[in-house]
């Protein structure tokens, strides 16, 4: 059986979300590319959302969002993977309490992943990012 690039970017994809959550910022870090094409909205008053280009940089997202959230409240589901060779939509609903205030935030996302040699080179993410500001805000 030959393996497809929609095959491999599902494999690598579904690899990224195990690593995600189970914290594995090394495993996170082999997984993406050197050079990242990361767009996440900036937001300057959350901490863990800044511009990232590095597999190291990218890969520690996950570590600092743990860090500045209540971990027993994250929720994340996914409801759409749809796989178009080396791209990758992942879309569902995030919810979580910011550690510092006390507050909540939740609303839909869309992932956008590109794999090119088993590693990540493009991850972007859209969110609610005024809910997320607001739990941020003192």
């Amino acid at each position: 059986m030959t393996t497809t690039p929609a095959d491999a970017t599902r494999a690598t994809v579904q690899k990224f979300l195990t690593l995600r959550l189970a914290g594995d910022t090394a495993g996170l870090t082999a997984l993406f590319a050197d050079d990242v094409d990361w767009l996440l909205a900036e937001n300057p008053g959350v901490p863990w959302i800044r511009p990232r280009s590095t597999a190291a940089e990218c890969a520690a997202q996950a570590q600092e969002l743990a860090e500045h959230t209540v971990p027993e409240d994250a929720r994340a589901s996914v409801d759409t993977f749809l796989v178009d060779g080396a791209d990758a939509v992942l879309m569902g609903h995030v919810s979580g309490t910011v550690r510092a205030t006390g507050k909540s935030f939740e609303g839909p996302f869309a992932l956008r992943l590109t794999v090119e040699d088993g590693r990540i080179t493009r991850h972007h993410l859209y969110e609610n990012s005024l809910s997320i500001a607001a739990a941020c805000a003192p």
